[in-house]
């Protein structure tokens, strides 16, 4: 199997900034919601955009992290985004295409074929064609962060053909293009929640799951922790790199145009990711 490209975008919603607390009425404190672990780079990125944004702002803007999805699902913090009760979040194209049926475009299976392209496209033309609905939705796109190109493992047989798929029991996130991808190779999706995910496959609720790869080996390495000795299903059945993820950031727009004209069109950019 080939690569499916996923994004993941810092998204800040730009509501009446209703959420905005500070002791120091000089200081603007914001909240960042997302879906990562504490030890998952996702956060790590997190942690190191707070620091440079209090950095770069002299202490002006201070962001607090809301980690492991302390707020909601994605899905859930994406629409608290919109509507103001959190600043920033890390939607993937997945998830932005519920506002923009572009991001559905670059989810698609195999329509990238190494990072070289897909950063090309990602950080160039594509943004240019989509941020604009974006706008319309009521989020500011700041930047792309990498998540990496997601992998289809499982615990019943290896994947290297697109009929080693049929008849596998795949959780995928609640996105529409990797659930439609895996159903048309024939397995049986299950949306479960990622808390959730570990127990499923224990229990054999699911022979396997669709993620990044970045994602794959933090489960490795906590499953290894918890088990001295593991023969793991997970190891040993890749399914080739079928999609690329990343991490978008955002926030309120209506926030940005208050600071009026000089501040209107700033933008504040984050680097991190797997």
């Amino acid at each position: 199997m080939k690569k499916i490209l996923v994004l993941a975008l810092l998204v800040v919603v730009f509501a009446p900034f209703q959420n905005v607390k500070a002791a120091d009425p000089g200081v603007i404190e914001m909240k960042l919601g997302h879906f990562a672990a504490d030890s998952h780079p996702g956060n790590l990125a997190s942690k190191m955009f707070a620091e440079a944004v209090e950095k770069r702002t002299n202490g002006k803007i201070k962001v607090t992290i809301y980690p492991n999805n302390a707020l909601g699902s994605p899905p859930e913090v994406l629409e608290q985004n919109i509507l103001g009760a959190v600043d920033m979040s890390l939607p993937t194209q997945g998830q932005l295409g519920k506002y923009s049926k572009k991001f559905n475009c670059v989810m698609l299976p195999f329509v990238f074929a190494n990072y070289a392209q897909a950063d090309k496209v990602l950080d160039g033309p594509f943004i240019e064609w989509a941020v604009p609905d974006l706008d319309k939705a009521g989020l500011v796109f700041l930047s792309n962060w990498e998540w990496g190109f997601r992998n289809l493992t499982n615990d019943k047989r290896p994947v290297n053909n697109p009929e080693d798929v049929k008849g596998l029991k795949v959780r995928t996130p609640p996105e529409l293009p990797t659930q439609a991808a895996m159903e048309a190779l024939g397995a049986v999706v299950a949306t479960i929640n990622f808390n959730e995910l570990q127990m499923a496959l224990k229990q054999g609720v699911v022979d396997g799951q669709e993620n990044p790869g970045g994602r794959h080996l933090l489960q490795q390495a906590e499953r290894v922790a918890e088990v001295p000795r593991h023969d793991g299903p997970q190891l040993q059945h890749h399914g080739a790199r079928h999609q690329q993820e990343g991490l978008g950031q955002a926030h309120p727009r209506a926030a940005e145009d208050r600071k009026g004209g000089e501040q209107k069109g700033r933008r504040l950019h984050a680097q991190g990711g797997s």
